[in-house]
């Protein structure tokens, strides 16, 4: 927790207040577009500004403190826009800038912290919570809030499965250790573009099984097919983890290969294809068109399922959405009361063929390289890796995630 005379706060201590709606006040120092891409935010409302670091700074020469600089720049600028009643945190790219902003705060009196490893470290944060634990499986939510990305494990008698696992793998070693499990099957529901995905790696590392839709096994675009090892999943195919059943359901629609796993008859990781405020775009592998209507088909199956079916997806767009743990899920039978995807299922397809093309948002170059990097026809470096996925992820209908 922040508090007086603490100089860092790492990206745990600060989604720990965000959460808690404990008050605090932001300062972001990053350049204005970088700003607007992405910021750090929970899921309370909480006051945040943005002056880039250089318009603040007031050097007087190359050999001035640069801390001293700081303390005129604020003094000159932003003392009246800065609250004395909440400690401020100081935000940059790395860490390493909003440092000197940090030091210059304290240095006028106030409470400020700055977060350890910028939005760096922050777009790499993750944690996890459980959805439900019972004597025969539990299952886990691993949130990356920075991204919106949501990953799942499920655990049976000591053998753990991860599914739509994200690029930093230590964190599903991490879980599985914690809870006395080993990691025995690697599942993706479709081939990502908006995240590297770690289950390749996962499963070369310790020679656990991958398993992806063999329709996913080619690029879209390239029309290439994968260079990645991979055991094919099948509509309608049994998987069991333990004592735990997982169903494998194909709704084609955001990819041609994307599934849903279907746990225990209740628990549906819904992918990509459904979210809690919208639901998949149709146009990530270039086909638009075509692929609207398999997505309506898909969706209207989906709505067919139970109402006490309770929905994990893969993203969020909203990161208020979830619940007091930072748990995002919801019934299916809420869904279809408030999710305007759903709800234009009533339409029919061709409303609601046009609904989705009408509502389709930017498309992002860096998607065909992440989709790309995913099939294994690239290698991308660390640098690459952090540039492909800055900001939010864009794979929903009408908005981020």
């Amino acid at each position: 927790m922040l508090k007086k005379v603490t100089t860092a706060a790492s990206p745990q201590q600060v989604w720990e207040r965000l959460l808690r709606d404990e008050p605090m006040f932001i300062l972001d120092v990053r350049n204005r577009d970088e700003f607007e891409r992405w910021r750090v935010e929970g899921p309370h409302a909480n006051p945040t500004l943005n002056l880039p670091y250089f318009e603040l700074l007031d050097l007087e020469g190359e050999e001035e403190d640069v801390t001293e600089a700081v303390m005129r720049g604020v003094q000159t600028q932003l003392m009246a826009q800065l609250p004395v009643d909440r400690p401020i945190l100081a935000v940059c790219a790395e860490g390493n800038t909003s440092r000197y902003v940090a030091e210059g705060l304290r240095r006028l009196g106030f409470d400020a912290a700055n977060l350890e490893g910028g939005m760096e470290a922050w777009g790499n944060f993750y944690y996890w919570h459980p959805v439900v634990e019972t004597e025969r499986f539990s299952l886990y939510q691993v949130v990356r809030p920075a991204r919106g990305c949501l990953s799942h494990v499920l655990v049976s008698e000591h053998r753990a499965a991860v599914f739509d696992p994200a690029r930093h793998i230590a964190t599903y070693h991490e879980l599985a250790a914690a809870v006395g499990a080993r990691i025995e099957w690697v599942l993706d529901t479709h081939l990502h573009a908006d995240h590297l995905s770690g289950g390749p790696a996962l499963g070369q590392g310790d020679h656990i099984p991958y398993h992806l839709h063999p329709y996913d096994a080619i690029h879209p675009m390239d029309l290439l097919p994968a260079r990645i090892a991979y055991r094919p999943l099948e509509a309608g195919q049994t998987l069991r983890i333990g004592q735990a059943e997982v169903r494998v359901l194909h709704f084609p629609g955001h990819t041609l290969g994307m599934v849903a796993f279907l746990i225990e008859g209740r628990y549906l990781l819904s992918g990509d294809s459904l979210f809690l405020e919208s639901i998949a775009r149709p146009d990530l592998g270039g086909r638009a068109e075509g692929w609207a209507p398999l997505l309506y088909a898909s969706l209207k199956r989906m709505a067919d399922l139970p109402d006490e079916t309770r929905v994990l997806p893969a993203h969020f767009s909203d990161i208020a959405t979830g619940d007091a743990h930072g748990v995002y899920q919801a019934t299916l039978g809420e869904l279809k009361q408030r999710n305007p995807g759903l709800l234009k299922l009533a339409e029919g397809e061709q409303a609601f063929c046009d609904y989705i093309l009408a509502s389709l948002p930017e498309f992002p170059p860096a998607y065909v390289e992440i989709k790309r990097a995913n099939a294994g026809l690239a290698i991308p470096d660390e640098r690459q890796a952090q540039e492909w996925e800055l900001g939010k992820n864009i794979c929903a209908v009408g908005k981020s995630a």
